[in-house]
């Protein structure tokens, strides 16, 4: 029987497949039922930086909101909830670490490197294995660059390495100018993992009740492509380790992102749709594929066909359907 034991950010994993950050991962009852059916670690549902500032400033006895660059969440939050939603996130952890025997990754959701990062502190107190920051900031302010933009990133990971004492990751999107070489530079400020890439809410128009609603909440296999063609283009040059998410419908989805050179795979989506007891059928399918390939572990054939390894590295870089619409053969 082949084995599926990975490292990712120094951690012993049993399988390659994490349960990524969501509302399937917040609680311990479904933590249990993931390593029940095999899953290699778990993100648990992202705290939002908002929450542990207003955790913050109520302890400090202030009574205004909490600065932010979208004052709108705090019309989302309910107060009472949010009153107590750190100390609910730190024993969640806790229990999680408690009641389970595989690794157990907090996470951040978070837009600026403010108050939020002397936190980590209690997530490391509650045991946790490590820590993922949800990063995005939508570049709609008009009158902030590139730069600026990119700034808060690198900002976020020196403040969080100066209090951290487990692995730390960075989840991201792919809307940047100059993706991989942004890439490339997170991994080299210290951080353990990168995450390509995250998923996030979507606008749509219902033209009948003229409101804008969400679309596309979950994500399908179309969606993989996006980091099958980043993680195969930058895993031979970045250094720290790199995860997948976004797309994963399958165990052979979980083959293709660990041939171009993911360490783990990330799956939320699939199991909203089809349930956590889907998993057992997503290990078997890599399985039979390792044992048809002849591969034994997965360092045996992780990143075969990135950029560097690749007998077509252009199939990474080409972006027009020269050969499809053209009438090329």
């Amino acid at each position: 029987m082949p084995d599926l034991s990975t490292q990712y950010m120094g951690l012993k994993l049993k399988s390659p497949i994490i349960a990524a950050s969501s509302g399937l991962t917040n609680s311990v009852k479904d933590i249990q039922e993931f390593e029940q059916m095999g899953i290699g670690a778990v993100v648990v549902k992202s705290i939002f930086e908002e929450e542990i500032t207003w955790e913050m400033n109520k302890a400090l006895n202030q009574t205004q909101r909490p600065s932010t660059i979208y004052p709108e969440i705090f019309d989302y939050f309910d107060i009472k909830d949010t009153e107590d939603a750190v100390s609910k996130y730190i024993k969640l952890i806790n229990d999680a670490k408690q009641s389970t025997n595989i690794p157990i990754i907090g996470s951040i959701n978070c837009v600026s490197s403010h108050e939020w990062p002397l936190f980590i502190d209690r997530i490391q107190d509650a045991g946790a294995d490590a820590l993922e920051l949800n990063m995005f900031i939508l570049p709609s302010d008009l009158t902030r660059n590139a730069e600026e933009f990119e700034k808060v990133y690198f900002e976020s990971i020196e403040a969080a390495k100066k209090v951290a004492k487990i692995p730390i990751s960075l989840k991201i999107s792919y809307y940047f100018s100059s993706l991989g070489q942004f890439i490339k530079r997170l991994s080299e400020t210290g951080i353990d993992g990168l995450v390509l890439f995250n998923r996030f809410y979507s606008p749509d128009v219902d033209i009948n009740k003229m409101d804008v609603i969400p679309s596309n909440i979950y994500s399908n296999n179309t969606d993989i492509t996006m980091p099958i063609r980043w993680i195969g283009l930058t895993s031979p040059i970045v250094k720290c380790d790199l995860a997948a998410s976004t797309g994963v419908q399958s165990g052979e989805d979980v083959v293709k992102l660990l041939l171009v050179g993911a360490k783990a795979v990330q799956v939320a989506s699939l199991f909203y749709r089809q349930g956590i007891k889907v998993l057992p059928k997503m290990t078997i399918d890599v399985l039979k594929w390792m044992e048809a390939n002849k591969f034994n572990t997965i360092d045996e054939f992780r990143g075969k066909l990135s950029y560097n390894q690749t007998t077509n590295p252009a199939a990474f870089e080409r972006t027009q359907f020269m050969k499809h619409f053209a009438g090329i053969i």
